[in-house]
């Protein structure tokens, strides 16, 4: 495939409006057919292709300056711009292209870019390095989806009076995270972009007016805003000079201000976009298409429709059942009802449920006050956000032995790669007092299990895994505190595989295999249930067989829980398989990743046999 190159910055700096729009075409029509095909945060980068686009036109973004995406997913166009069309054919593919900025792939991207609300303190870091250096270029952060409701922003602007002299703020406002953002900074962005009679006075007077009048209007342009729109200068308070609001999506007029920014001092451009601008169903549907699987370029569809529920959904379900039982359980998000499975919860129980935005830190510490208080909280989470409050977890939660319920959704690894692999949160967590954390294994000991959770005095976490969340047998019996059940056993048993989740699922597979591949094999499998308290007495119940655990997380979690339990046995037979530590685990579908450790079931099977001499 011959893919077109796109042009250089000294190139696009030549380019008339007409050469400028059709580049903003093929830009936006590559984004559509790849995520059509290998699916992607497709309505988020779609609302981002001319910024992208003007940026590479002001800014030498391989060379001088640099750009700090918050979050990630609106770089598609920057990553095609910066050549990587190639590797952006088979993103989100194993040694394709990330889903998010990387380092690895281009000098274009300063840093990863997963998680948000760091990119002012990036780049602030970066301009105030170079000019301690003495050398050129500035630092651009590009904030959006919900981004500015982070703490951690806020914090940044705190210091750009002492530190950003060669910063430049682009808040890309399109009024969504993955959700409709809320909030008060939500309700002061609408005040500025709702002034029409403010922005057509100030569009009429700069067409009308020349030399020294434009001189004297843009002084007198700050106090206008101050006088009109007060909560309008709340970024001019913090030291950043504020231009707009301007079309984000007109690509003469963004250039316009861009090329008229001051180059001596903090700056903040306020540009509104459209999420999914350029193709409808996104754009009447921005929320379902931030993330999408491939679908049908002509309806927006999706190509297959799941088998069966997932585990989020099996959450869903079991909250909002209990919920119509317990008026006293409330629900706690971050930006991600509907990834979650909270939305449902939310158009039910529309006073029982919470998102606060992109804040983990406060989502946590809310959910304290609650509780103190007699209510239920439930916070749901993707794993790998949690860990930007584990010490809220700590310190608000657990020392004070407050009955807060955690939901970690994505628990494991995940398509989107190294800054969204859900494996490191209960490592850490295990190491927590007053805290149990149960894992389960489909539908069922779902709903047992927050049911029970709902019951306990102390915390509980939840992790549970993306994808299809299947029926397994032995499901059914009853839950006891810190006791594991057998899914699988006969009396000739003489080895035992330890998995929880959907890795259950994957060894009733390898059980499969392994007994017809290996004739006087007879495998139990166990679903441990919990992870702490963990089943030790069972554990030294099956010390004399061989032990092999299935963990969707570092050897620090299931396979530290049993080594612990087996520890004074000194066992041999003790065979983990899970994800490396200290090795950043790569993007890609999960099977190919599986492939590249030596993880999946036949590469499993076979290091079981050679092992133990078959």
């Amino acid at each position: 495939m011959v893919l077109e190159k796109y042009p250089s910055h000294q190139e696009l700096q030549k380019c008339d409006w007409s050469q400028l729009q059709e580049i903003a075409g093929r830009l936006r029509q590559e984004i559509l057919q790849t995520c059509a095909r290998q699916g992607g945060h497709l309505a988020s980068s779609l609302g981002c292709v001319e910024l992208c686009l003007a940026l590479h036109r002001h800014f030498d973004l391989e060379g001088q300056d640099a750009v700090f995406f918050d979050v990630g997913h609106q770089a598609y166009a920057h990553k095609l711009l910066t050549g990587r069309q190639e590797s952006f054919a088979r993103l989100r593919d194993l040694d394709g292209a990330s889903g998010f900025p990387n380092p690895e792939e281009s000098s274009a991207d300063p840093v990863y870019a997963g998680h948000a609300g760091v990119a002012v303190s990036q780049a602030l870091g970066c301009a105030k390095a170079r000019e301690l250096q003495a050398l050129p270029g500035r630092a651009i952060a590009v904030i959006g989806d919900g981004s500015l409701g982070c703490g951690i922003v806020w914090e940044a602007f705190n210091n750009l009076d002492c530190w950003g002299k060669r910063l430049v703020v682009i808040l890309n406002d399109n009024q969504m995270a993955i959700s409709p953002c809320r909030g008060t900074l939500r309700k002061c962005l609408n005040r500025i972009i709702a002034g029409r009679f403010y922005n057509r006075l100030r569009s009429h007077l700069r067409r009308k007016t020349h030399g020294f009048f434009m001189a004297l209007l843009q002084r007198i342009e700050h106090g206008l805003k101050g006088m009109l729109f007060p909560k309008g200068v709340l970024f001019q308070e913090f030291g950043l000079r504020y231009f707009g609001p301007v079309d984000g999506n007109n690509l003469k007029e963004l250039c316009g201000f861009l090329s008229r920014l001051p180059n001596d001092k903090p700056v903040l451009l306020h540009i509104v976009t459209k999420k999914g601008c350029g193709y409808a169903p996104a754009e009447q549907a921005p929320e379902k298409n931030h993330s999408v699987s491939a679908f049908n370029l002509e309806t927006g569809l999706p190509l297959a429709k799941a088998p069966c529920m997932s585990y989020s959904e099996a959450f869903e379900r079991s909250l909002c059942a209990l919920a119509e039982e317990r008026k006293e359980i409330v629900a706690v998000s971050a930006a991600m009802l509907g990834g979650t499975g909270t939305k449902q919860f939310a158009e039910q129980f529309p006073q029982r449920c919470f998102d606060v935005g992109i804040a983990e830190e406060h989502a946590v510490s809310f959910a304290s006050g609650l509780a103190r208080q007699g209510m239920r909280p439930v916070v749901a989470l993707y794993s790998t956000f949690l860990q930007r409050a584990l010490d809220n977890v700590y310190h608000d939660i657990c020392l004070n032995n407050l009955p807060v319920v955690f939901c970690l959704d994505r628990s494991g690894v995940v398509p989107d790669g190294p800054t969204h692999h859900g494996i490191y949160a209960l490592p850490f967590l295990r190491q927590m007092p007053n805290l149990t954390i149960m894992a389960p294994a489909d539908d069922r000991e779902m709903q047992v299990m927050l049911a029970y959770a709902c019951t306990r005095k102390g915390a509980t976490v939840i992790p549970y895994p993306r994808g299809k969340c299947v029926r397994l047998p032995g499901t059914d019996e009853p839950l006891q505190r810190g006791r594991a059940a057998v899914l699988r056993q006969s009396p000739e048993d003489n080895l035992v595989i330890w998995a929880t989740g959907q890795e259950l699922q994957r060894a009733f597979a390898l059980a499969e295999m392994l007994e017809k591949k290996q004739a006087d094999f007879r495998v139990k499998i166990v679903n441990p249930r919990f992870l702490l308290p963990f089943d030790s007495q069972l554990a030294q119940e099956f010390a004399a067989f061989p032990q092999v655990v299935l963990d969707d997380a570092t050897p620090a979690g299931l396979a530290q829980c049993l080594q612990e339990a087996l520890f004074s046995r000194k066992h041999r037979d003790l065979l983990v398989y899970a994800w490396p530590a200290n090795t950043m685990i790569p993007h890609g579908k999960v099977e190919d990743i599986r492939r590249r450790y030596q993880l999946g079931i036949t590469d499993i099977c076979e290091d079981i046999l050679l092992r133990l001499g078959k």
